[in-house]
């Protein structure tokens, strides 16, 4: 093997002698082009905006966004930055591998992006020309919000538990359906 290979050649070779259909660990995170952003290669900010940057290497966004990756319940484990085009620039194994001050900042912006209001108790809900407009106590406060009819906009994510999401994408959720009373129940059901 000639010792100018770089670990990509390396890994590609090793996968091109592999019987089709197998891989190995390394040979998937190269096909996946997977680039992991750690305290070393990655530096968050926050900008005048308020809005999170990073400079990895010598290129900065100026402008990036957190999400999580599956299962969107870990916040602190493989998380996706991307810019504002919706391009990964690279992935975060864990928070734990990062500053306080940068868990700060990204566990700040991931509460913005999945800020989900629980709904307490469903004033009202009026159907007309296909959106449905909700009036409801949450742990927000007083919200109003229009949700489109059709297309899954509220359903049940488990046999109890209700998302909706409003025209603007904002998430409600009913932690559990079971709770409702008749009238609100009946309400609610006819946009699922």
């Amino acid at each position: 093997m000639n010792s100018s290979k770089t670990e990509k050649e390396v890994a590609a070779a090793q996968a091109a002698e592999l019987p089709e259909g197998e891989f190995t660990a390394g040979s998937l995170s190269d096909a996946a082009d997977i680039h992991y952003l750690t305290k070393v290669n990655a530096k968050f900010d926050k900008t005048e905006g308020q809005m999170l940057s990073v400079t990895v290497g010598e290129e900065t966004h100026p402008v990036v966004y957190v999400h999580c990756s599956f299962p969107h319940t870990n916040k602190r484990m493989y998380l996706s930055v991307r810019t504002v085009e919706n391009k990964e620039i690279g992935m975060i194994r864990s928070l734990d591998d990062f500053t306080e001050e940068t868990v700060q900042l990204l566990e700040e912006q991931l509460h913005i992006r999945y800020f989900t209001p629980e709904i307490s108790k469903v004033i009202s809900v009026k159907e007309e020309f296909g959106y449905s407009y909700w009036e409801a106590e949450t742990t927000a406060g007083l919200c109003r919000f229009t949700v489109r009819g059709g297309g899954g906009h509220a359903k049940l994510v488990t046999p109890v538990l209700l998302l909706v999401t409003d025209v603007d994408g904002n998430r409600f959720v009913i932690p559990d359906m079971s709770k409702l009373t008749d009238r609100e129940y009946r309400l609610v059901e006819l946009c699922m």
